[in-house]
């Protein structure tokens, strides 16, 4: 009996978006999984791990390594445990700690990602969108620049609108993509983007050289998970044609698939969202699909208090699309 042969999914992103999406694909069957993160992140451990000891930040890619686990929930509780006893260690969580020496150990970033992910018995695998260290720098349209993903992603003060993003190298002339995540996206059947922050996650992976040629002539489908709230300084009053405009205008290509989430939540919660300049994302009265199709849905989860993305929902609606 013939084999059949697996469905390559590849999903870009960063941040928890990323985690909520790979944690419902992982169960699905006959697929193959490779995840591409961002590495602009700057904050927290991350950022300081980053500073102290010069390597690339680990706590994306730390995110989507837990979610591909079956021992995910175990893993999760241990290794995003954040110390408190020792004055040096003290803010970091156990996992950005683990990664970060196992890749200086073996000398380099996306090694340390692999060996991470035997240890967790990973579904999949998780490669860093460049192995150059950068900064993502917000210009605004006042003509201000905004500089680091911690500055871009939580604005002190009210802020003019982000006309563009771009990459500043540290220690090179320009930044180089890490060659697996071309081959990654050439070789894919469905490429799937979001959610995420839309300039802090998802698009510092597009201002990559050598990425958004190969999406603009990848053969894939390509599936965009909309987010469900807007972001203060980066997404104020998106609608999802805004959203769709944007991602489309980035990837220079056509989406395929776009999951919508429908469900409006209990008032006290759009009370909070709120009293954080943001707000639900509305949908258009008239999408635009141009051949797309809008999945249209309640994929919304919740729990915690927090507005996100349901993964058992989501991983429903993809498999429906892969199939």
């Amino acid at each position: 009996m013939k084999k059949q042969k697996k469905i390559k999914l590849v999903t870009i992103g960063g941040g928890s978006g990323q985690y909520v999406l790979l944690s419902g694909l992982r169960d699905l069957k006959k697929i193959e999984i490779t995840s591409i993160v961002s590495m602009a992140d700057s904050g927290g451990s991350t950022g300081r791990l980053r500073d102290e000891l010069g390597i690339l930040p680990p706590g994306d890619a730390l995110k989507c390594v837990l979610a591909l686990s079956p021992n995910r929930e175990v893993a999760r509780k241990i290794l995003l445990t954040r110390f408190k006893n020792n004055s040096r260690l003290n803010g970091h969580n156990a996992g950005n700690m683990l990664l970060s020496m196992i890749a200086q150990y073996v000398g380099n970033f996306p090694d340390g990602i692999d060996a991470l992910g035997e240890i967790l018995n990973i579904k999949g695998r998780v490669l860093p969108v460049t192995t150059d260290k950068a900064t993502l720098v917000a210009e605004l349209a006042d003509g201000e620049h905004v500089y680091g993903e911690t500055a871009i992603d939580i604005p002190k003060t009210e802020r003019k609108k982000i006309i563009r993003t771009f990459l500043v190298p540290h220690h090179t002339d320009k930044i180089k993509v890490f060659p697996p995540v071309l081959d990654a996206i050439k070789e894919a059947d469905y490429i799937i983007i979001g959610p995420g922050d839309l300039y802090t996650s998802i698009t510092p992976n597009f201002l990559v050289p050598g990425v958004v040629e190969e999406t603009s002539r990848t053969k894939a489908k390509i599936i965009y998970v909309n987010n469900i709230v807007t972001k203060y300084g980066e997404s104020d009053k998106f609608s999802v044609n805004d959203f769709v405009k944007t991602i489309e205008n980035k990837i220079k290509n056509k989406l395929d698939f776009i999951l919508v989430n429908n469900q409006k939540a209990k008032p006290e919660l759009i009370k909070k969202y709120k009293q954080q300049n943001a707000e639900f994302v509305k949908i258009n009265s008239k999408l635009k699909d141009y051949g797309r199709k809008y999945i249209i849905d309640n994929f919304l989860s919740t729990k915690g208090e927090i507005a996100r993305h349901d993964h058992v929902k989501l991983a429903q609606a993809i498999d429906k699309i892969i199939k």
